[in-house]
């Protein structure tokens, strides 16, 4: 791993930043996943997709932190292959999970503002789960699919210039034509990061109609549950493509220290956001937060007094 350069000489203090935004990812998604999960209230196709999304930020994240922090501490930043595959296996189906899922929350607000007398029969809780599914299979097969055609190719090289395994980054590293490879590879990567904002923004343009001719309660409303989404889908994709065009035009002039937080945001900052854009801007998640919250400190003053 050779990015790992410059980080050694404050190695400690990037373990303390990795650890502590770890442990909150962990957390705060975690508290999210609990609440909805927990109160028959939340039980919704709308907060039932938000656990989605924040299950699949702590899948990313798991693939992601433990193998940053070993590689800090070690003394060679180093990765067996068939580890280097597996975290090229998650973070790609991570990325691309995540943009389905956000296509599939618009889909969602598109029906319950545009089609508000439909929804509870179109979107029961078997098509909420089916299209959950749906957004996981949608990328876990194309991309097990490029995988395989990675695995195939003999490796000349044992460098990689990131902190973490990507597949374009092993396909560089062999030594045979790897022309199927790469147009594979991009047809992938323009249907995560065109098709999918295309099919959110097509959901997102049909709402606006009908905002556009309804009340302006319904405008603050409408406006009030999609906001969320809208900053979460829009973080995302800049995340991604910046990814992609450091990724594949490697700008020498950047700085050494942008590179890297621009290679690792889509992994650090959409898994921390989620949580707190959905459970303290949605206020049915943001309640049942503080609940949960006050009834843990009310059990635990009971359980002090009690010994005393």
């Amino acid at each position: 791993m050779l990015s790992f350069g410059e980080m050694m000489e404050m190695r400690y203090v990037y373990v303390v930043i990795t650890l502590i935004g770890f442990i909150m990812i962990i957390l705060s998604n975690g508290v999210v996943i609990y609440v909805i999960m927990m109160h028959k209230s939340l039980q919704e196709p709308m907060y039932i997709f938000i656990s989605a999304l924040c299950v699949n930020g702590l899948y990313g994240s798991i693939s992601f932190f433990p193998s940053l922090l070993v590689n800090l501490l070690d003394k060679t930043q180093a990765i067996s292959y068939v580890n280097c595959l597996v975290q090229v296996f998650c973070i790609h189906t991570y990325t691309g999970c995540e943009m389905a899922l956000l296509a599939v929350m618009a889909f969602d607000r598109y029906l319950c503002i545009c089609n508000p007398l439909r929804y509870n029969n179109i979107m029961t809780m078997s098509t909420t789960y089916a299209l959950i599914i749906g957004a996981w299979f949608l990328n876990i097969f194309p991309f097990t699919i490029h995988l395989i055609l990675t695995i195939r190719l003999p490796l000349c090289g044992t460098i990689i210039p990131k902190i973490y395994c990507d597949n374009f980054s092993v396909v560089n590293l062999s030594c045979i034509d790897t022309t199927v490879n790469n147009i594979y590879g991009l047809f992938i990567t323009i249907a995560m990061i065109v098709g999918m904002p295309i099919l959110i923004l097509a959901s997102y343009i049909r709402i606006l109609r009908v905002c556009a001719n309804s009340s302006k309660d319904f405008r603050a409303k409408a406006l009030k549950t999609c906001t969320p989404h809208l900053i979460t889908m829009i973080n995302y994709v800049a995340d991604i493509l910046f990814e992609v065009l450091l990724h594949r035009f490697r700008p020498q002039h950047l700085p050494y220290d942008l590179k890297i937080i621009m290679s690792v945001q889509a992994f650090v900052v959409p898994p921390l956001l989620n949580p707190l854009i959905y459970g303290l801007k949605m206020r049915e998640i943001r309640v049942k937060i503080f609940q949960l919250f006050l009834l843990s400190r009310i059990s635990s003053g009971k359980t002090s007094m009690q010994e005393h």
